[in-house]
This record gives C-alpha cells, sequence and structure tokens, in this order.
C-alpha cells in the first residue's frame, strides 16, 4: 500500500498534540515548584508573595523535617544495599542459570510489584510486631527491599543479557576463575546496570509510604509518612518545598542514569570489540 506524503498541517497537528500533552504532564510539577516559593501560609497558587521560608523551615536543624529525611535516608541507603545483593544474585541466577521452574521462580520474583502494596504492608506489620521491631529503620528497610529487590532484578537481568557471553567463555578458557571474571569482564560491563538499579532502588524506598505507615511510630516518621501526617488535617505549606526537594532529586536520578548509559554506550562503542590485553589470572 503506498504511503501518503506527510503534509504541513500534520506536522503542526502533531506538533500541537505532543505540546500540550507535555504542558499537561508537567503541569502539576510546574504548580508544585512555584508553590514552594510562596510567602504565605496557605499554599495558595500563584503566590503573591515569593520566599524561601519553607525550605528553610524543612532544613531547620533538629526540626521534624530535617530528621524525617535523614531518616529517609539512611533507610533507603539500607534497602539500596540489600536490593543490590539480592538484584545481583537473582539477576545472575535467572539470566545465566538452568533453575528449574524458571518462570515460576521469575513470576515469584515480580510478585511483589503486582499485590497491592497494603498488603504487602499489612503481612510486614504481623511479621515484624511479634518481633517488636515496629519503628526499626532495618525493619523498614528490609520491607522497602521487598518492593525495590524486584526492580533491580529486572534492571540486572536486562543488563547481564546484554553482556556478550562469548567474553566470559575466552576469559574461562584462558584459565581464569569465576571471581576473575566477575571482576574483571561482568561486573565492568554490568556498571550501568548497577548504578541504575542503585537509583532506582534509592528512590523506591525514600518515596515508599505505606510499609512505613504500618511499620513506623511516632518516633520513626520517614519523610513520606511525615508528608501524610501534614496534609491528614491541616495545609502544612512546607510540604511544597519538601516536593519540590523530591522531584528535584528524581530529576537528579534520572539524569544520573541517562549521563551514565550515556558514558557507557560511548566507552563501549571504542572498545566493544577489543579483549583486554592484560592477563586475566
Amino acid at each position: 500500500m503506498m504511503e501518503l506524503p506527510p503534509t504541513r498541517a500534520g506536522h503542526v497537528g502533531r506538533a500541537l498534540s505532543a505540546t500540550a500533552i507535555l504542558l499537561f504532564l508537567a503541569m502539576p510539577i510546574v504548580i508544585i515548584l512555584v508553590t514552594s516559593f510562596g510567602a504565605d501560609g496557605i499554599g495558595t497558587f500563584p503566590p503573591q508573595e515569593y520566599s524561601t521560608r519553607w525550605y528553610q523551615q524543612m532544613a531547620a536543624p533538629g526540626g521534624n523535617w530535617a530528621t524525617s529525611i535523614a531518616l529517609s535516608s539512611l533507610i533507603a541507603a539500607l534497602a539500596t544495599v540489600f536490593s543490590l545483593i539480592l538484584g545481583v544474585t537473582a539477576a545472575t541466577a535467572l539470566a545465566r542459570g538452568r533453575l528449574p521452574l524458571h518462570a515460576a521462580v521469575y513470576g515469584l520474583v515480580l510478585a511483589p510489584m503486582l499485590i497491592p502494596q497494603v498488603v504487602i504492608a499489612l503481612g510486614l506489620f504481623l511479621f515484624f510486631e511479634p518481633a517488636g521491631m515496629l519503628g526499626s529503620p532495618l525493619a523498614i528497610a528490609l520491607g522497602h527491599t521487598v518492593l525495590a529487590a524486584p526492580i533491580a532484578i529486572l534492571i540486572m537481568i536486562s543488563t547481564l543479557r546484554g553482556i556478550d557471553e562469548r567474553l566470559e567463555d575466552a576469559a574461562a578458557s584462558m584459565g581464569a576463575s569465576r571471581i576473575t571474571i566477575a571482576r574483571r569482564i561482568t561486573f565492568p560491563l554490568a556498571t550501568p546496570g548497577l548504578i541504575a538499579a542503585a537509583v532506582f532502588s534509592f528512590i523506591t524506598s525514600f518515596d515508599e509510604f505505606f510499609i512505613a505507615q504500618f511499620l513506623s511510630t511516632p518516633d520513626t516518621r520517614t519523610l513520606p509518612v511525615l508528608v501524610f501526617n501534614a496534609l491528614q488535617f491541616d495545609v502544612d505549606p512546607t510540604v511544597t518545598a519538601v516536593s519540590a526537594v523530591l522531584i528535584a532529586l528524581a530529576i537528579l536520578a534520572l539524569t544520573l542514569v541517562a549521563l551514565v548509559r550515556k558514558l557507557s554506550g560511548h566507552r563501549n562503542g571504542h572498545n566493544a570489540s577489543a579483549l583486554p590485553v592484560e592477563p586475566l589470572t
């Protein structure tokens, strides 16, 4: 069938449609960013006066917001470490191993992404409550790992499948051990995937609400829990500053992942066909 050439009107229509969609998607972000610099205590848009008072209140040493940000950062860091350990181990087994019931294992790994988070949170509450671990940063981090690990596993599976196994086979034929192959070939090539898995695991934990709500106590409230409490009975404009920081964190994380992948692609484009000339053993 002969295709009709695109018309100028068609180009203009597609451009306008794409612009309208992007503006619609970006509108809530823009509103939050602008409102966060408002000077009034109501959080109106657009603000009548501009100030950084809500950012100063958020960053005040010893305040609830600073304490919650520090706690969320600690929990997210722990969850990231746990997720990377599980992600590398499970992805290696699924991508390179010959597991029995491979499809069933793969489905079990992805199950936390399909089950409602409130159900997972309730199960974790019933598990940690008898052990007296409610409010423990370790317990919350382990709970967040349940959600972050599947993301890390998916990223690492995709990364490992993109690595040419012939490079590892060539190193093995030259007498390199499995540890040497992993250290000198697999992990260097998988570095972009590891960074991406770490970034998305950190963001998943830092933004998670349901598990933190079920496992937290009045003395250990993560940032999403504090935001929910601040908006439950009143409107605290500090929430807009916190939201703006979270938006900036997400943009920074995505930029970092894109930059790492671009640098890795540029490096591999020059050296992909070259085997290491150093001895691997």
